[in-house]
């Protein structure tokens, strides 16, 4: 049996932990039941192999960071909006490299639904409301909005930015501001009758 006070749920902190120090990819089951001074068949009885270990993580971390962004967003609206979650997901990913990268994984449909990644899609379609975009626009938006947060920030994490003079921080409100702007300006689609767009 596993020592006592080994649960799941410290087991994914353990791994979180981990992940963050060393790099997701080197969260072993091994290395948790070092930390834990137990042997790794112990642990077996709580996780199945290293991938639930990520997978795990990967849930912990969409919780946080929606628990993150859902107070960054209180009483905002608007660009206001916008940059707040932009800036909780970029800082997210700046102090918990490993978990990041965990919230990369591709769940199951099933684990998927019951974590928090919904809670990311809701907020993200919350801030857009403040543009009036209807479907399929809407959801164009979200698609832009992840990829280009999840862009920036990987290409920040990995050093793609340090070989310009220019500061990163100044080019990410850049970008901001012309998401802003684009949202706000939103192209109308072949047919639309009305391309008017309230900000």
């Amino acid at each position: 049996m596993a020592r006592a006070g080994v649960t799941r749920e410290r087991l994914a902190e353990a791994a979180a932990e981990l992940a963050d120090e060393v790099g997701l990819e080197n969260v072993t089951v091994s290395e948790l039941a070092r930390r834990f001074g137990v042997k790794d068949a112990s642990l077996y009885s709580h996780i199945r192999n290293a991938h639930e270990l990520r997978v795990r993580v990967a849930v912990l971390a969409l919780a946080e960071l929606a628990d993150r962004a859902a107070a960054a967003l209180a009483g905002r609206a608007g660009k206001d909006a916008l940059v707040a979650f932009a800036n909780a997901y970029r800082d997210y990913a700046k102090e918990h490299p490993g978990r990041y990268t965990a919230m990369q994984i591709e769940l199951d449909p099933e684990t998927a639904q019951a974590s928090a990644a919904r809670r990311h899609s809701d907020m993200t379609r919350a801030i857009l409301r403040g543009y009036s975009l209807p479907e399929p626009d809407e959801t164009d938006a979200v698609r832009l909005l992840g990829s280009t947060f999840h862009g920036f920030v990987s290409l920040e994490r990995t050093g793609g930015f340090r070989h310009h003079p220019r500061d990163a921080e100044e080019s990410w409100h850049r970008v901001l501001d012309t998401l802003d702007v684009a949202l706000r300006n939103w192209p109308a689609r072949a047919g639309d009758a009305d391309t008017s767009r309230t900000p």
